[in-house]
């Protein structure tokens, strides 16, 4: 009678292991899953708040910001690049739009006086083969996006 016990014993040893065998390879990548899903969250709320950031500055009276022979548009672009790029993001690889909001293909002048009071949007993107550790191929690879649509109005900061 006691060797009974001892066999079943050793034969749900067996069936554990087999069955952690075929459950261990799931559970791993559904927790691969869960990890590459929220460090694209935290990329994708960077990007939103690069691009606010970098709108805000557009907005606000830019006098004494800007160095000799710089463009408001080319330092919103280094600021929001420069941004990314501290918040651990490639913003070498960044693509920064400044553009009207209804046609998506005409470059927004900011520093136009005709564009005072006007709508600009701000879009930066990313390609996704930037932002992951899973690696794969860039010839698919789709962008990552934010943008926010601002007023060029030259507010004064109230201090």
């Amino acid at each position: 009678m006691r060797s009974q016990p001892r066999k079943s014993a050793r034969k749900r040893r067996g069936a554990a292991a087999v069955e952690f065998a075929f459950v261990a390879p799931v559970f791993i990548t559904i927790l691969m899953g869960v990890a590459e899903a929220s460090h694209l969250f935290e990329a994708q709320n960077q990007l939103a708040v690069a691009v606010r950031e970098g709108a805000r500055l557009a907005a606000m009276d830019r006098n004494g910001m800007l160095a000799d022979g710089q463009t408001t548009n080319s330092k919103i672009a280094d600021d929001i690049e420069n941004y990314l790029t501290a918040s651990g993001l490639p913003g070498d690889q960044a693509d920064v739009f400044i553009v009207d909001p209804t046609d998506h293909t005409t470059t927004f002048d900011l520093d136009d006086p005709v564009n005072d009071l006007q709508l600009f949007e701000v879009r930066v993107e990313v390609p996704y083969s930037a932002l992951t550790n899973a690696g794969g191929s860039s010839t698919n690879d789709w962008n990552m996006s934010a943008k926010i649509v601002f007023r060029n109005a030259r507010a004064a900061i109230v201090q």
